[in-house]
Protein backbone atom coordinates (compact mmCIF):
# COMPACT_ATOMS: atom_id res chain seq x y z
CA UNK A 1 0.00 0.00 0.00
CA UNK A 2 2.60 2.65 0.66
CA UNK A 3 4.50 1.79 -2.66
CA UNK A 4 1.02 2.91 -4.18
CA UNK A 5 0.90 5.81 -1.95
CA UNK A 6 4.19 6.99 -3.25
CA UNK A 7 3.57 5.89 -7.02
CA UNK A 8 0.11 8.54 -6.69
CA UNK A 9 2.24 11.00 -5.35
CA UNK A 10 4.49 11.23 -7.76
CA UNK A 11 2.49 11.02 -10.08
CA UNK A 12 0.39 13.73 -8.81
CA UNK A 13 3.98 16.45 -8.83
CA UNK A 14 4.33 14.73 -12.24
CA UNK A 15 1.39 16.38 -13.37
CA UNK A 16 1.28 19.16 -11.54
CA UNK A 17 4.47 20.21 -11.29
CA UNK A 18 6.03 18.76 -14.04
CA UNK A 19 3.21 19.35 -16.39
CA UNK A 20 3.20 16.10 -17.67
CA UNK A 21 0.63 13.97 -19.36
CA UNK A 22 -1.33 11.05 -17.71
CA UNK A 23 -0.05 8.66 -20.18
CA UNK A 24 3.40 9.68 -20.23
CA UNK A 25 3.22 9.32 -16.37
CA UNK A 26 1.95 6.17 -16.32
CA UNK A 27 4.74 4.63 -18.67
CA UNK A 28 7.14 6.34 -16.25
CA UNK A 29 5.49 4.72 -13.11
CA UNK A 30 5.00 1.27 -14.72
CA UNK A 31 1.09 1.70 -14.49
CA UNK A 32 -2.15 2.26 -16.65
CA UNK A 33 -3.11 5.06 -18.48
CA UNK A 34 -6.76 4.41 -16.82
CA UNK A 35 -4.84 3.48 -12.99
CA UNK A 36 -3.32 7.08 -13.56
CA UNK A 37 -6.75 8.85 -14.68
CA UNK A 38 -8.08 6.64 -11.72
CA UNK A 39 -5.83 8.29 -9.08
CA UNK A 40 -6.47 11.85 -10.56
CA UNK A 41 -10.11 11.16 -10.37
CA UNK A 42 -10.09 9.66 -6.78
CA UNK A 43 -8.34 12.89 -5.85
CA UNK A 44 -10.91 15.54 -7.00
CA UNK A 45 -13.37 13.20 -5.61
CA UNK A 46 -11.89 13.90 -2.32
CA UNK A 47 -10.80 17.45 -2.32
CA UNK A 48 -7.43 17.86 -4.64
CA UNK A 49 -7.95 19.20 -8.33
CA UNK A 50 -5.00 18.04 -9.87
CA UNK A 51 -5.67 20.31 -12.98
CA UNK A 52 -6.77 23.12 -10.61
CA UNK A 53 -3.89 22.42 -8.67
CA UNK A 54 -1.49 22.69 -12.04
CA UNK A 55 -3.07 25.58 -13.43
CA UNK A 56 -2.10 27.50 -9.71
CA UNK A 57 1.28 25.86 -10.02
CA UNK A 58 1.76 27.72 -13.44
CA UNK A 59 0.98 30.87 -12.65
CA UNK A 60 2.81 31.06 -9.33
CA UNK A 61 5.96 29.67 -11.21
CA UNK A 62 5.62 31.88 -14.43
CA UNK A 63 3.31 34.72 -13.20
CA UNK A 64 -0.45 35.67 -14.29
CA UNK A 65 1.39 37.85 -17.06
CA UNK A 66 3.76 35.75 -18.35
CA UNK A 67 1.16 33.10 -19.01
CA UNK A 68 -1.25 35.37 -20.49
CA UNK A 69 1.38 36.73 -22.85
CA UNK A 70 2.18 33.27 -23.96
CA UNK A 71 -1.59 32.42 -24.63
CA UNK A 72 -2.14 35.66 -26.92
CA UNK A 73 1.16 34.69 -28.82
CA UNK A 74 -0.11 31.12 -29.14
CA UNK A 75 -3.48 32.87 -30.38
CA UNK A 76 -1.78 35.59 -32.76
CA UNK A 77 0.40 32.07 -34.50
CA UNK A 78 -2.80 30.13 -34.94
CA UNK A 79 -4.60 33.60 -36.10
CA UNK A 80 -1.47 34.35 -38.65
CA UNK A 81 -2.15 30.50 -39.89
CA UNK A 82 -5.71 30.88 -40.56
CA UNK A 83 -5.34 34.19 -42.24
CA UNK A 84 -2.78 32.91 -44.60
CA UNK A 85 -4.77 29.60 -45.48
CA UNK A 86 -7.62 32.20 -46.16
CA UNK A 87 -5.02 33.79 -48.90
CA UNK A 88 -3.97 30.34 -50.25
CA UNK A 89 -7.90 29.18 -50.84
CA UNK A 90 -9.26 29.67 -54.31
CA UNK A 91 -12.69 28.00 -53.64
CA UNK A 92 -14.24 30.45 -51.14
CA UNK A 93 -16.83 32.49 -52.35
CA UNK A 94 -15.69 36.21 -51.29
CA UNK A 95 -18.99 36.25 -48.96
CA UNK A 96 -17.69 33.10 -46.85
CA UNK A 97 -14.17 34.85 -47.19
CA UNK A 98 -15.70 38.26 -45.52
CA UNK A 99 -17.66 35.74 -42.84
CA UNK A 100 -14.49 33.97 -42.10
CA UNK A 101 -12.23 37.24 -41.72
CA UNK A 102 -14.82 38.97 -39.75
CA UNK A 103 -15.35 36.35 -37.68
CA UNK A 104 -11.54 36.09 -37.12
CA UNK A 105 -11.53 39.92 -36.22
CA UNK A 106 -14.23 39.18 -33.60
CA UNK A 107 -12.06 36.65 -31.86
CA UNK A 108 -9.15 38.60 -32.23
CA UNK A 109 -11.06 41.33 -30.14
CA UNK A 110 -12.67 39.31 -27.68
CA UNK A 111 -9.00 37.80 -27.11
CA UNK A 112 -6.79 41.00 -26.74
CA UNK A 113 -10.13 42.35 -24.90
CA UNK A 114 -10.11 39.39 -22.00
CA UNK A 115 -5.99 39.37 -22.21
CA UNK A 116 -6.23 43.19 -21.05
CA UNK A 117 -8.87 42.81 -18.58
CA UNK A 118 -6.63 39.46 -17.10
CA UNK A 119 -3.50 41.69 -17.24
CA UNK A 120 -2.93 45.46 -17.03
CA UNK A 121 0.29 45.70 -18.32
CA UNK A 122 -0.09 43.94 -21.30
CA UNK A 123 -3.78 46.04 -21.90
CA UNK A 124 -0.78 48.91 -21.07
CA UNK A 125 1.75 47.71 -23.07
CA UNK A 126 -1.29 47.27 -26.18
CA UNK A 127 -2.29 50.74 -25.62
CA UNK A 128 1.06 52.06 -25.61
CA UNK A 129 1.91 50.38 -29.32
CA UNK A 130 -1.46 51.30 -30.31
CA UNK A 131 -0.75 54.89 -29.85
CA UNK A 132 2.71 54.41 -31.10
CA UNK A 133 1.30 53.29 -34.78
CA UNK A 134 -1.35 55.98 -34.48
CA UNK A 135 1.08 58.40 -34.27
CA UNK A 136 3.05 56.40 -37.03
CA UNK A 137 0.11 57.39 -39.31
CA UNK A 138 -0.25 60.74 -38.42
CA UNK A 139 3.29 62.23 -38.91
CA UNK A 140 3.50 61.24 -42.76
CA UNK A 141 0.36 63.00 -43.42
CA UNK A 142 0.87 65.86 -41.39
CA UNK A 143 4.40 66.21 -40.92
CA UNK A 144 6.10 64.14 -43.80
CA UNK A 145 9.19 66.29 -43.31
CA UNK A 146 9.41 64.82 -39.52
CA UNK A 147 8.78 60.55 -41.12
CA UNK A 148 12.43 60.06 -41.37
CA UNK A 149 13.46 61.06 -38.03
CA UNK A 150 10.16 59.59 -36.54
CA UNK A 151 11.12 56.07 -38.28
CA UNK A 152 14.70 56.32 -36.12
CA UNK A 153 13.53 56.86 -32.84
CA UNK A 154 10.09 54.33 -33.13
CA UNK A 155 11.22 51.37 -33.63
CA UNK A 156 13.99 51.16 -29.95
CA UNK A 157 11.30 53.54 -28.16
CA UNK A 158 8.92 50.58 -29.03
CA UNK A 159 11.70 47.92 -27.47
CA UNK A 160 11.65 50.92 -24.30
CA UNK A 161 8.21 50.08 -24.06
CA UNK A 162 8.50 46.55 -24.31
CA UNK A 163 11.05 46.71 -21.33
CA UNK A 164 8.76 49.11 -19.08
CA UNK A 165 5.76 46.74 -19.44
CA UNK A 166 6.86 43.08 -19.32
Amino acid sequence: MAANDDARREARTRYVIDRQSLPVIALALGVSSSTASRWKRDAKRNGDDWDVARAASTVQGEGLDSLIARLVEDYVIQHQATIDDLKSRTDMQPLERAQVLASLADSMSKTTASAGRLSPKINKLGVAMDVLRLLGEFLPEQFPQHTEALLEVLEPFGGRLAEVYK
